[in-house]
């Protein structure tokens, strides 16, 4: 900041004229108006920014996906052509790039990888899978291989085509979708990814060594025959938290197996388990239709039972995010406490928006008529949902940044979160 020293104002004469200031006490005001100036004639030429909200075409027998900033759609050739779908890239409202897409029907996932657009999909003749890869900064095809692909944290995994002779799983280079390893698939299949250690797969056939290898490599972590006399006559396997677990429908067992050594670690009375999910530091056995009990990961012990509540859809800060069944007509979420199952909040009435990418905001929607729902987003404080806005359309879906719901008319709505 300039400071001008103006003098002393005295009472007992009138100032005289004032001198000519000198050229360096005078230009500072000079400069400071033409700063001024300039400065608001950058902000008045500095454009707006970007809508926050806009429409995508999509049309009938289209799929849209989320990845970023970026708003993939995938549909059929608008010129017609037999067995011609495109894949489309927007960045905002403008079209990036377009690539023809092999195949029939929609697309079952795509997913941005280390600079690669991948696509999995039915074939062209619709009688096996295949995977389809571009370059993200251009939709340049780069490889195409019978099979779909999928990811598991960071690493790319691909299981063998049906009309293959033999079935198998095998880690793939996303760069040229070249074999890094391959193994044969038997029995059940289960992986174990967790953000400090690396990404974990579990192989156990029907009879023989169960094996967990490292999925980045292919290099086998450990093996070992849980069965040595007889196998259970049904059985079904899980991975949470660390843990190979096996549910035994028949005596209504889950039996925990450690993860780094395949040894029994404990085994609890658990009848009418559909599954076991991770819930913050805990285990969370839901049953077939609704309500959780949490097991703690260390002896299975029973640490709290809830009744209607199932479905955990966040962990965060001791608190956990909740639904109901699907054949809970009021549908609704909750926030829980994770040490005791104790309800925080009751949210009755809202339905979280399936994500895309995990990290982004927990975002729910309420209906409110007229083809209208009520947009919020969700917190695990316990306070009310902070209301978003409003919107028009149904199978929305939201990544880290963006929002997309198909409007009525087969378009896409897009509104950006941030």
């Amino acid at each position: 900041m300039t400071v001008i020293d103006l003098g002393e104002l005295r009472d007992d004469a009138p100032p005289g004229p004032a001198p000519r200031p000198p050229r360096a006490v005078g230009r500072p005001f000079r400069l400071l108006v033409v700063l001024l100036v300039a400065l608001l004639t950058l902000t008045a030429a500095t454009p707006p920014r970007g809508p926050v909200e806009w429409t995508l075409p999509g049309g009938l027998g289209s799929a849209v996906f989320v990845s970023g900033d970026v708003v993939y759609v995938v549909r059929p050739d608008r010129a017609g052509a037999v067995s011609g779908r495109e894949l489309l890239a927007y960045r905002g409202d403008r079209e990036w790039w377009r690539s023809p897409l092999p195949g029939v029907g929609t697309a079952v996932s795509v997913w941005e990888q280390d600079g690669r657009v991948i696509v999995a999909g039915r074939s062209v003749d619709n009688t096996d899978w295949q995977t389809v890869t571009y370059d993200a900064a251009t939709g340049a095809d780069v490889w195409r291989r019978p099979g779909i692909a999928f990811a598991v944290g960071r690493v790319l995994l691909m299981q063998s085509a049906a009309s293959d002779t033999t079935t198998s799983i095998g880690g793939l280079d996303p760069a040229d979708g070249r074999t890094v390893w391959t193994a044969p698939m038997t029995g059940a299949l289960g992986f174990d990814v967790e953000p400090a250690g690396p990404a974990r797969m579990v192989l156990s056939p029907a009879t023989g060594q169960t094996v967990v290898v490292d999925a980045r490599t292919g290099a086998r972590l450990v093996a070992r025959d849980l069965y040595p006399v007889r196998p259970p006559p049904q059985r079904r396997l899980q991975i949470a938290r660390g843990l190979l677990l096996e549910f035994r429908d028949g005596d209504g067992v889950i039996e925990a197996y450690d993860l780094d050594t395949l040894r029994p670690r404990w085994t609890v009375a658990r009848k009418l388990v559909a599954h076991v999910e991770s819930c913050g530091a805990l285990l969370c056995a839901v049953g077939p239709a609704g309500g959780t009990t949490a097991l703690d990961p260390a002896t299975g012990a029973v640490r709290w039972s809830v009744d209607r509540w199932a479905g955990v859809a966040a962990a965060r800060g001791g608190r956990l995010l909740v639904g109901v069944p699907e054949t809970d007509i009021d549908g609704g979420l909750a926030v829980l406490d994770q040490d005791d199952g104790r309800l925080i909040a009751d949210l009755r009435g809202w339905t979280l928006v399936p994500q895309h990418e995990s990290g982004g905001p927990l975002l729910a929607t309420r209906p409110l008529g007229g083809g209208r729902r009520l947009l919020a987003e969700v917190g695990l404080s316990g306070d009310p949902p902070t209301i978003r806005g409003t919107l028009t359309g149904t199978d929305c879906t939201t990544g880290m940044t963006l929002l997309v719901c198909r409007r009525p008319g087969g378009d896409y709505m897009v509104r950006r979160l941030t």
